[in-house]
């Protein structure tokens, strides 16, 4: 793990909880939608959101 600062990790902190929020919001909204289109497309956001999560993990590691 790369040295960080306590303000550092705080805001990696907050960042990786911003990112889990917004997976789980835009799952639910894919999982709640009718269209197809729009399904795919809140789908698509959350796996983005998903990657940016796995890369904070991955840099704190």
């Amino acid at each position: 793990m790369p040295n960080l600062t306590a303000k550092e990790l705080m805001a990696l902190e907050d960042q990786l909880n911003h990112e889990k929020v917004l997976i789980k919001k835009y799952q639910t909204v894919a999982n709640e939608c009718t269209d197809s289109a729009l399904k795919t497309s809140f789908q698509d956001i959350s796996n983005r959101h998903q990657q940016h999560f796995n890369n904070l993990i991955k840099f704190l590691q």
